[in-house]
């Protein structure tokens, strides 16, 4: 007896490839094989994916126009179906995915930008959270902030790239025409953040980035300083300062159990 398990692989593998037959089992009203629904259908699912991922990742679709997007989200289709019901979840494979396209491979920054869009998505649809202000963190007892942990707004992402895609993010988001960039300009480290409604990109100073990672994985305060402080001569004062102004912290635990939050 064929299980569940078969029937759904089956017909997951019929959606992913147009050249597949529909899969067994699949019969119109009057028992006749219905290839040509089934194809509807299936071009029906394949589009709808598509245009949800233009929506996800616009700059993207922007930079190598509509027709090369929808060909490389239709590969992409055929390759990762979504994982949940949810199509904002959809895409999370698709900046690897571009990497590795090979037509894509004369824009190398093209997947660094899904990133940047993807993480972007990600912030918008994270939990909410009320951050910090002045006068909570200057409730603090002095001495006891270095070896405090922070705890940061569930909707913080970090992108880093070897390309400007801040700035090419920046310069194609608000314009249907692409506008050109100078590459030679290097990286860079993007903070995403929605404090309240709208998502915000920051770009990091030096040593930011490894302040802001150490500080996800739970570290001190003082630890995390000193990790970034091994590679780069870095502002604490205005590390801390963005992070307030930001609205990226809504906790801090002390060392002694004690939290501050609002």
């Amino acid at each position: 007896m064929v299980s569940l398990a078969d029937i759904e692989r089956d017909f997951a593998a019929a959606i992913r490839d147009q050249d597949l037959p529909p899969p067994p089992g699949t019969r119109g009203r009057c028992g006749e094989m219905p290839s040509r629904r089934f194809a509807i259908y299936r071009n029906n699912v394949h589009v709808s994916l598509i245009e949800a991922l233009a929506a996800t990742f616009p700059v993207v679709a922007r930079l190598v126009g509509e027709d090369f997007f929808r060909a490389m989200a239709r590969a992409y289709v055929g390759e990762q179906l979504p994982r949940t019901p949810v199509l904002i979840d959809y895409g999370d494979g698709f900046p690897d995915f571009v990497e590795r396209f090979a037509p894509a491979r004369q824009l190398p920054y093209l997947a660094d930008v899904a990133r940047l869009e993807w993480a972007r998505s990600r912030a918008y649809h994270a939990a909410e959270a009320t951050a910090l202000t002045t006068t909570d963190l200057a409730a603090i007892r002095p001495e006891l902030v270095p070896t405090a942990r922070l705890g940061l707004h569930p909707s913080l992402r970090i992108v880093s790239s070897d390309w400007p895609v801040l700035d090419i993010w920046e310069t194609n988001s608000h314009d249907a025409v692409v506008r050109p960039v100078d590459l030679s300009t290097g990286g860079v480290d993007v903070a995403v953040l929605r404090p309240d409604v709208q998502v915000e990109l920051h770009r990091l100073a030096a040593g930011w980035r490894t302040m802001l990672v150490r500080l996800l994985e739970g570290a001190r305060l003082a630890d995390a300083w000193e990790s970034a402080a091994a590679a780069d001569d870095i502002d604490l004062a205005a590390f801390l300062g963005w992070l307030i102004a930001a609205g990226a912290i809504t906790e801090v635990a002390m060392a002694d159990g004690a939290e501050s939050r609002r």
